[in-house]
Formats: C-alpha cells, structure tokens, sequence
C-alpha cells in the first residue's frame, strides 16, 4: 500500500536516514492476516550508541533555542499530522489492528500532545524573591534534563510517540525513541513530519530494535542519557530503573494497570453499560487504564450483565480496514493466546460465559468480545492484566467491599466509578487507590490531565501542564544583595 511505501525504513540518526550497522531488518507484520507488510532496520547497541552521541551533539544548540522557536516547529507538526489524518490512520490500522475509527481518533489524540505542548513551551517558568534574611536575591530558572530516552509500547503508536516526545522538545531536550519493534511504521512516519515541521538534525533520533535490552542497557548506563521516560509492563519498568541506578537516570514510567470498575447500586444503568463499553473495548481492550475488573452491586448484576453482553455480543469482528467494524485483531497470537487462557482458567474455576469465548477460525489474531459472570476470586483474570475484550464481572454487596477488592492489587492507574450520589463519589473517589478516576465515565485520557498511576503502576505524569515537568530541572542562582 502507499502509505506503507511512503514510510521511511531506516533508522533516522542525526538528521539523516540510514540502514542499520549489521544491514539487518526486522518485519513488521499486519495482525489481521499475518502477512508481512514491509522491513524496517533492526538496530544493533552500536547503533543505539550513535543515536546518543547525536542527542548529545545536539543538546546545547537546541536548549538554547527560543522557546517561540520550539512551540511553533510543534504547531507545525500538529498542522501536518490533522491534514494526514487518513494517512497517518491507515498506517496505524495496518500495523496495529485497531478500527479506522479508532485510529483517526488516536491520530486527533496524539497531535493534540503536540498542540498542548506548544502552547507551554513558551510558558516555562521561573522566579525571583529576596531570601528571609535579606542577604541574597534567590533566582530560580529551569533547564532542560538533557538528552531523553523514550521508549513506547505498541498499543497507541502515534499517540505514545506524541505524549513523550511533545513535552520533551518543548522543554529543549534531545531525544533518542524507541518504538516498539511490533508497530515503528507510525514512530517513523511522526519523525519525518517533525523533520518537515523544521526540528533541527540530532533533536529527534528514532532506532527500531528486535534487541530492545541491547541497545537500551548501555545507554542508561552509559552515563549519557539523563531523562528515561517508559510506557510498558511493570516487569520491564523494574529492570529499567535497576539500570537507571547506576547513573541516577531521572524516570517516569507508565506501567501496568489492572483497573477496577464499580457500578454501585444508585448508579444509572445506561450510563453505567455505556460507561464500560468505553472502558472496556477502547483499543479491544489493548490498553493499560482498561477496564480489567468490573464490581456490580448484586441488586443490578443480573440486568447489567444481560444489557453489557448484548452490547458485546452486537460488535462486529473483523480486519480494521473494512467498513463497520468495531473491533479488529490483538496484536499478536500471544496476545490472543494470553486472553483466551484467562477466559478458560476462569470457566474453570465455575464462571459463566455469557456470549463469546471461543477461538475463531481463520487467519488473523481475532479474539471476540467476552463477558464473564460470576468470576470466582481466585481466578487469574482477576489478578493479570488482560489485554483483550474480556469483560470479568464480580458482584458485591456494601461499599467497603467493593472498595477493599477494588485496592487489592499491587497496581494503581486507572479506576472508574458508576453512582449518582455525589457524596459516596467523592468518599469512594478519596479511597481508591489510583491515579487517575472515570466519574460516570469511561473515558479518562485527554491530553490536558496528567496520566499515571500509583504504587506499580509507575511514576511522574504525562500531559496537562504537569507534563513538561518531567523534561526540566530547578536551577537556583544566589545573588548577594549588596546590604
């Protein structure tokens, strides 16, 4: 396909596209057929290493860029990708899986990152006061961290790319990406429209990598790299700050999530379905703030489950290319594999199948919507981030009970809640242990709010005006006063 072809192949280092050291290429392949749609070059450590040096070569230049400079090659950047919006979405679909619809909505989602971002490049700020003894003027300013390592996951790949890379150059850091090696078509084609909107050479670097360890460890601990911003599993975070150690890399990650969904007896039943449609199916599931364990208060389960599996049941399966679909393939046959194991663990263990759960036939990595019932407590499902369209619903009598297993895991992101009692939202709210908190919604990621979670689920934020935080450092300058 065209936007395929049109897509740079190469690693992009210090302005320019080039093959990787080894020659070698990964494939990238479309989750709906299996087929390969093209190669892209498959970076080696000695590559990563060069990706550095240019972060690094660039970082002095570009810090002293003025802030006006940095907002508008942004805005830019954000005109280019609206105008490329069924581009930019095809290449997405075809790699990743996701529905047209949903991924024109991730290409809107993610240039607004860098719209937000423009606007606060020019808004950095500082401060001067007189010290409490009145002998020094206390200046205080902020700098950039220095050159970023940003790593991305695949489910978002446009949108993931924009959050990181959007703050970092606002704030006048040097940047060195790492895509996922499942979906880096998306990456690359946002760092040639960066390069268009006029980003200096050596600002953005983008190697694609199978040998993600490789190429990553020894620049955390190379000494180099100052800033590493992650999105990906908790397991993977936790090896990454273990090498960050070593140098006193500044971290923010965005790790796993294992959100919970309350529907409390007052709630409105339609918003509540309608709520956890969201929640839920966003992405087909393939997203860390989904819905991953849903609490109904006894007396609504019975009607909640019936309405939440006609709608599931209702959603059209199929590859995202065609018209009317809604829910396209998992990324890959491990993620189906994943899901389809948590389905039978839970059937084993005395939960009810209300519509799908059953391997379709066929080429693709299909897996239908799934709603549980009655899902037993030692279940795996309840405890394992799922990744897929499986809905796990529990019942639960008094609040204290939903809110204590709502806490029960390791993990904080994201959590919804389903009431019509604005003091229990506001007491429940308080209580729960996350992030980030859907009031009668399902939807809780917008470009302005900060993203991130709690306990496992990572540290520092994403967006909002926050955001550019994670990129800058206090400098405080004493000035004697003369007095």
């Amino acid at each position: 396909m065209t936007v395929v072809r049109d897509v740079p192949k190469q690693l992009y280092i210090g302005g320019r596209w080039q093959d990787a050291e080894s020659g070698r290429t990964l494939s990238i392949d479309n989750p709906a057929t299996g087929e390969e749609l093209c190669r892209v070059a498959d970076a080696s450590p000695a590559d990563g290493r060069r990706a550095v040096e240019a972060a690094v070569a660039a970082q002095a230049a570009w810090a002293a860029t003025p802030p006006r400079v940095r907002s508008e090659i942004l805005r830019r950047a954000y005109d280019i990708i609206i105008a490329r919006t069924e581009d930019l979405a095809l290449l997405m679909t075809l790699e990743m899986g996701k529905p047209l619809t949903e991924a024109r909505a991730e290409v809107a989602y993610g240039a607004e990152f860098l719209r937000w971002f423009s606007e606060e490049a020019v808004r950095i700020d500082g401060g001067m006061m007189t010290a409490p003894d009145g002998r020094n003027r206390l200046l205080v300013t902020r700098r950039p961290v220095g050159p970023c390592l940003l790593i991305t996951p695949w489910n978002f790949p446009l949108a993931m790319g924009t959050r990181k890379i959007g703050p970092a150059i606002a704030a006048g850091c040097t940047i060195v990406l790492k895509p996922a090696p499942q979906t880096p078509l998306s990456s690359l084609a946002l760092a040639a429209i960066l390069k268009e909107a006029g980003l200096p050479d050596g600002v953005l670097n983008v190697v694609t990598t199978t040998d993600a360890a490789g190429v990553v460890e020894p620049l955390l601990r190379g000494g180099q790299i100052r800033k590493l911003s992650f999105t990906g599993s908790t397991q993977v975070g936790r090896i990454l700050l273990a090498q960050c150690a070593d140098t006193v890399v500044r971290t923010s990650m965005e790790l796993g999530g294992n959100a919970p969904l309350i529907v409390f007896d007052d709630a409105d039943l339609d918003t509540a379905v309608e709520g956890t449609m969201v929640a839920k199916m966003r992405n087909m599931g393939e997203s860390c703030c989904a819905a991953n364990r849903i609490y109904v208060h006894t007396s609504l389960a019975e009607e909640f489950a019936t309405r939440l599996a006609s709608r599931m049941a209702a959603l059209k399966v199929g590859p995202g290319t065609e018209a009317g679909v809604h829910v396209g393939p998992l990324i890959d046959n491990a993620g189906r594999s994943k899901a389809h194991d948590l389905v039978r663990d839970a059937v084993k263990r005395g939960a009810k199948v209300l519509t799908g759960g059953e391997l379709p036939d066929g080429p693709g990595c299909f897996y239908p919507p799934t709603v549980l019932t009655d899902v037993p407590a030692e279940s795996a499902i309840i405890d394992t981030e799922i990744f897929g369209p499986v809905a796990a619903l529990v019942t639960f009598d008094t609040e204290d009970e939903a809110i204590d297993a709502a806490n029960d895991t390791e993990f904080g992101l994201a959590a919804y809640l389903f009431t019509q009692n604005l003091d229990r939202a506001l007491r429940v709210g308080e209580r729960l242990e996350s992030g980030m908190i859907g009031l009668n919604t399902g939807l809780v990621s917008n470009p302005a709010a900060p993203f991130g979670g709690v306990k496992q689920s990572g540290l520092g934020r994403e967006g909002g005006r926050v955001g550019i935080d994670e990129f800058l450092e206090y400098k405080y300058i004493a000035v004697p006063t003369g007095a």
